[in-house]
């Protein structure tokens, strides 16, 4: 099949899941970050996020769309900039992604085919048995992405999420509306100050 977006398709049932989608879930290292690890000269470790990303997730939120980030690591800067988008669904250290993920689909009463993963690795396979929708980023490991419904055009850390975002909300047909109240509230902030 062609082209859909910016996003390959490779699976027909997971394009009737997006419907469906509840939850997108965020790794970190490799997705929202360009999988870098950096320390300052004081052992402190630093994280390069895209902008764009950060503007992705809010239009997420503003469709109604939980927003979840989970990380095998843990890092103060990760905590930072989860405050900085108001995602409170943040999980730092998490060794069993796929364990993690049940756990939340069964707090939140939603089936695997509600949720939505973004990966990049290896160690996103398993989490990847715990969804409905598969996507990794275009860098992602060889097969890590034989085994993804779509794989971005845009690499980890370099605006991969926000395309994920976009077409995720296109292919509901809720772009236009979303992005309109997202610019408006906006205005509206502005307007205020």
């Amino acid at each position: 099949m062609a082209e859909q977006d910016s996003m390959t398709f490779s699976k027909t049932a997971a394009a009737e899941n997006l419907q469906a989608v509840k939850a997108v879930i965020l790794d970190v290292d490799g997705v929202l970050t360009d999988g870098g690890i950096y320390y300052d000269p004081t052992g402190r470790e630093i994280k390069r996020f895209h902008v764009a990303d950060g503007l992705g997730i809010e239009l997420l939120r503003q469709a109604g769309i939980r927003v979840v980030i989970m990380s095998g690591r843990v890092s103060e800067a990760l905590t930072r900039r989860a405050a900085e988008l108001r995602v409170t669904d943040c999980y730092q250290g998490v060794r069993d992604k796929k364990a993690q993920i049940e756990k939340l689909r069964q707090q939140w009463q939603l089936k695997a085919e509600e949720l939505l993963y973004v990966g990049d690795d290896l160690n996103d396979l398993p989490a990847f048995e715990a969804v409905g929708v598969r996507v990794a980023v275009a860098n992602a490991d060889d097969m890590l992405r034989s085994q993804a419904h779509y794989v971005t055009k845009a690499t980890g850390g370099n605006g991969a999420v926000r395309e994920v975002c976009e077409w995720l909300l296109k292919a509901r047909g809720e772009w236009e509306n979303t992005l309109e109240a997202y610019l408006q509230s906006r205005r509206e902030a502005g307007s205020e100050s």
